[in-house]
């Protein structure tokens, strides 16, 4: 069983906004739990990954960095500003790190056209991703679900 990163559902409210630029709020309802918003984020961050990999390759430059850009907001306004450090503890310390990485990555890959860059951040996210989706059980225990 994976720890679960402590997570603030005040802060997910307040980025309500960010769910509805990212093209999510159609799936967002007032019922949703703070991990099925976290999963419509990571949802979210592998589609805009597909895509920028897939306007790169079809040199679509504009594309690209529209894909890339909502990635960056999802997940540095969505995942790691959801993280609560005072109470996650080295969970939440090492996932908030890995963000900024994935972060600095992903602008790495807008400025140089790296689709390598891209390749390895959906390398890195896909055991977050995994273990959030693993505890959905007891995350749905928890608030009611």
């Amino acid at each position: 069983m994976y720890p679960t990163p402590a997570f603030r559902p005040n802060s997910a409210a307040r980025h309500c906004g960010l769910y509805q630029q990212v093209h999510l709020d159609s799936q967002v309802h007032g019922d949703a739990s703070p991990h099925q918003m976290v999963t419509m984020l990571f949802d979210g961050l592998f589609e805009s990954l597909a895509q920028a990999r897939g306007a790169l390759r079809a040199n679509d430059i504009a594309a690209k960095g529209r894909a890339i850009g909502r990635a960056v907001r999802i997940v540095d306004e969505g995942l790691r500003s959801a993280l609560n450090l005072q109470q996650g503890g080295a969970l939440a310390r090492d996932l908030h790190d890995l963000y900024a990485y994935i972060t600095a990555r992903l602008t790495h890959a807008n400025l140089k056209n790296d689709e390598g860059a891209l390749e390895e951040c959906a390398a890195l996210m896909t055991p977050v991703r995994e273990a959030w989706a693993s505890i959905r059980a007891q995350a749905d225990a928890l608030h009611g679900a």
